[in-house]
């Protein structure tokens, strides 16, 4: 039987945003994953903990980005296991649960020049395959596997956005309308962060 077969789209997600949700579902079809996971981190090894807000509001947002979207889903493994949210450890979680599944994890080509990095990469490589997202101005070249695939470019981050909110600017076709008004209703990113 053929094994299924997921994406995962890790991080800090503070907050999603469109592209995250764009390079889900491209990666996603043009992969022909059964499904794509979004696993939001409850602490970023790579991230201050002072720079991000907690960790339910950015879990709320996820699940409300995501909600009319079947093919999406999340993965709350990393809350439930708290401290620092390495991707090995989540990795040895999920080949162990479920043998019978291949992963796929997503990055952005700035991330693939970070591999090298990433703890226990070596392990890491073996338990997962890794999708990159081709960025302009950003190598091809990595000394691990990397499965290119072309997606619509969008120029948009969390830290623009939190940047506009604090600024008193729309975020109106940034984020989910969801999620904007989550945003709005619950006075996030207003004070530096």
């Amino acid at each position: 039987m053929p094994k299924k077969q997921i994406g995962l789209l890790g991080g800090n997600f503070n907050p999603i945003h469109n592209a995250h949700l764009m390079i889900a579902e491209q990666v996603g079809q043009k992969m022909g994953f059964d499904e794509v996971h979004l696993l939001p981190s409850y602490l970023p090894p790579h991230v201050n903990e002072k720079q991000t807000i907690d960790s339910q509001r950015r879990l709320a947002m996820v699940k409300l980005a995501i909600e009319d979207n079947s093919f999406l889903s999340v993965d709350t493994r990393e809350f439930t296991r708290k401290g620092k949210s390495y991707t090995i450890d989540t990795m040895l979680e999920m080949t162990a649960e479920n043998p019978d599944t291949e992963y796929y994890f997503i990055i952005g080509g700035d991330e693939v020049a970070y591999l090298p990095k990433w703890h226990r990469i070596d392990e890491l490589v073996q338990l997962v395959s890794f999708v990159g997202v081709k960025r302009a101005g950003y190598e091809l070249e990595s000394p691990y596997p990397i499965i290119w695939v072309d997606v619509p470019e969008i120029q948009l981050s969390s830290t623009y956005i939190r940047k506009q909110v604090k600024q008193g600017c729309s975020i109106r076709y940034l984020v989910p309308e969801r999620v904007r008004e989550y945003i709005m209703e619950e006075g996030l990113y207003l004070d530096e962060l």
